[in-house]
């Protein structure tokens, strides 16, 4: 057997284990619904199948382009409304929707929502081929496309960005595939055809301006990972449907059940540095810049003795975790300094404290309150409220502390509102870590409230091993930060600096900047912060480029950074009528789904029948003949700006290397690690001399 047909049944023999909607995740059996699939408008329907699944991912430049290509068949001998939805990346930017209508792609424009959605009834009840996509909340991407005909295919493709953040030297990629098991409603929609007929890919290009050490795929060990360079890897999975002569055994190519997570590690020993990538037509007079800035390891342990607080999340949808989770918490807790102390909150549709209060860490007191917290079991909805209120009471003044809030799931019992959340956390002088497990929590509230008490949160898929996620958080709570935060830049006339405020910066986290420039040539770019009492300021020179075509991408990351910010100032101050204008304005002006605005997709003379410019579709165009130039460079884009004026002494924090302390395995275990021996590098790894 070849190796590419072998590799192919390897695939497929472990994407059967996962049909069902069953996975193994670091030793957990966990439900989950398939994503990115299209069905019926009208239920009664045979559901439409899946016939190709096609992904494609680009690592460069310090963002990240994923793009999407689904061919869909409609079974039925009736012509039919489709709706398509996929669970929405975190912090990607959508803007570029194309719809094949007679065989021909057309990309969509971005319209406000109301008239959007008023034009897609107009063209369907003119029996006009149109389709259109929104967002539901933090939840999905959803489009409505008609006429689906019959017995006929449908494709769709799609295409995010977002930027390509590392933590700790290491960086992460989801791509989301599970529903998180936590609504009703969107259950009864995803609980629908999820296996690929005809074929399947995911295939990443990382390019990295510095040398890796390796790439991971927790839940894809078989994934074919080579190394063209030290600085370029690439991933791929395959596989397409095979029919057995012998028996007339049908075998689909793939099953959507599980997410796609790639890890990729940095060589140990990488100084500090400052990125930047710019973006500036011959014929614009304002450039758009990304500056990244990664520090130096020169935050100091944390000294003292502390308390640790973890609120629990115990409604129905955490079963299948629950058992794992209180076992880890159970043999973690015994390790920690017996100096130290814990308390339990579990919260469902009420608040608990199970503990009655600080214990101190003891093997009799953890077993006994695991025991009772293992008897209990999970149900009932999510009172988060409840349990973060709970949980920031009886605080000791005099210890340091830990707040860790762990759950999976959407605030559906009691107080929901954001803007109390917020109050909430602002109202005590405490740091907050949340883990957020899953693909449907309520990721901008818990972000939000999390970074308002400047601490941090962690997403975690059920296909996170969380060996790169955990490690990175934990490492955090045991060292200092760095507070007060200020970024400044002078020269080039910058303006519009995106995010206005960053108040801390922990060990391995980068600061990723957007902003605006008018002049070319030197900047200098000034960072100052505190750690404790004591003040530090880092410098340094940069360039910024009089013409640069590569990055068009950049316009719409800063838009997306800049429309971010502007939500989070209405949800501090309440909504205001000039800020969604804003938010609006700025979605069409950069081609970007939001709240406030959709992807319409009509027959291009009705574009112009309609009035609509095609902004987008010119955006669009841009982007992938730049994003063709790149993939052509014989070498990877060295985007280091500071090497003739380092603006950080250190290296850069890294996972590799030292001891495990108790509270890092408490985290570890509880989250379901099996095991810390497990090599970083996925096998099979190819590699090859690019030529």
């Amino acid at each position: 057997m070849d190796h590419e047909r072998r590799v192919a049944m390897l695939w497929k023999q472990m994407i059967s284990q996962c049909i069902g909607g069953i996975l193994l995740c670091a030793g957990v059996s966990l439900s989950a619904q398939a994503a990115g699939l299209m069905k019926p408008v009208n239920s009664a329907l045979p559901d439409l199948s899946i016939q190709q699944h096609h992904v494609n991912v680009l690592v460069e430049d310090g963002y990240v382009t994923t793009t999407v290509e689904q061919v869909f068949h409609n079974p039925s001998n009736t012509q039919l409304e489709a709706k398509y939805s996929f669970p929405v990346p975190e912090r990607a930017a959508v803007g570029e929707f194309i719809y094949w209508i007679n065989g021909k792609p057309v990309i969509g424009e971005v319209v406000a929502k109301q008239q959007a959605k008023k034009i897609y009834q107009q063209q369907k009840q003119a029996g006009n081929h149109v389709a259109l996509t929104e967002q539901d909340g933090y939840r999905t991407f959803d489009s409505l496309i008609y006429p689906v005909e019959a017995n006929a295919d449908v494709r769709i493709k799609l295409v995010y960005v977002q930027a390509a953040h590392l933590d700790t030297n290491t960086g992460r990629y989801l791509y989301p595939l599970e529903d998180g098991g936590v609504d009703e409603q969107t259950n009864s929609f995803w609980s629908r055809n999820e296996v690929v007929q005809e074929s399947f890919s995911f295939n990443m290009d990382i390019r990295s301006s510095y040398p890796l050490d390796g790439v991971r795929l927790p839940k894809h060990a078989n994934a074919i990972i080579t190394q063209l360079s030290p600085q370029q890897w690439t991933v791929d999975l395959s596989s397409s449907a095979e029919v057995d002569e012998g028996s007339g055994t049908y075998q689909p190519a793939a099953s959507l059940s599980g997410d796609i997570l790639v890890y990729w590690r940095l060589e140990e020993g990488l100084p500090g540095a400052v990125d930047l990538v710019s973006y500036r037509h011959p014929d614009s007079v304002q450039g758009t810049f990304m500056l990244t800035l990664t520090p130096g390891d020169d935050l100091p342990p944390v000294q003292g003795h502390r308390d640790w607080t973890f609120i629990l999340d115990v409604s129905g949808s955490m079963e299948g975790k629950y058992a794992t989770l209180l076992e880890g918490v159970r043999q973690a807790l015994v390790k920690l300094p017996p100096q130290d102390r814990f308390r339990l909150i579990t919260f469902n549709d009420k608040a608990r404290d199970m503990t009655g209060g600080y214990q101190q860490i003891s093997s009799e007191n953890v077993t006994r309150y695991i025991d009772q917290l293992q008897s209990n079991g999970t149900g009932g909805g999510t009172n988060l409220y409840a349990g973060l209120a709970k949980g920031l009471k009886r605080l000791d003044d005099d210890r340091s502390t830990a707040i860790v809030l762990v759950t999976d799931g959407v605030a559906n019992v009691g107080v929901t509102e954001k803007k109390a959340f917020l109050k909430l956390v602002q109202e005590n002088d405490v740091r907050l870590f949340t883990f957020i497990m899953g693909n449907s929590a309520n990721r901008p509230m818990l972000q939000e409230m999390t970074a308002l008490s400047n601490g941090f949160a962690a997403s975690i898929s059920n296909a996170d091993d969380v060996i790169g996620q955990v490690m990175l958080a934990t490492s955090k709570l045991n060292h200092a930060s760095m507070r007060g935060i200020e970024v400044s830049i002078q020269g080039g006339r910058v303006s519009d600096l995106t995010p206005e405020q960053i108040n801390t910066v922990y060990r391995g986290q980068q600061l990723v900047l957007f902003g605006h420039y008018f002049e070319a040539g030197k900047a200098e770019v000034v960072l100052r912060g505190k750690v404790g009492a004591q003040e530090r300021v880092y410098k340094t020179q940069v360039e910024l480029a009089d013409v640069s075509k590569d990055n068009p991408e950049l316009e719409r990351l800063w838009a997306y950074s800049k429309i971010e910010a502007l939500q989070q100032k209405m949800d501090y101050l309440g909504a205001d009528a000039d800020t969604e204008q804003a938010m609006t304005d700025l979605a069409v002006q950069y081609g970007l789904i939001t709240d406030y605005t959709s992807l319409l997709v009509v027959e291009e003379e009705v574009f112009e029948q309609l009035g609509i410019k095609r902004t987008n579709k010119q955006r669009v165009s841009k982007e992938q003949q730049a994003r063709q130039q790149r993939s052509q460079r014989e070498h990877v884009q060295d985007n280091r700006a500071d090497s003739s004026q380092p603006m950080f002494q250190q290296s850069r924090a890294s996972t590799g290397g030292g001891a495990i302390d108790g509270s890092l395995l408490l985290i570890l275990l509880a989250l379901g690690l099996p095991s810390l021996l497990v090599g970083f590098k996925a096998k099979p790894v190819v590699t090859a001399n690019k030529q």
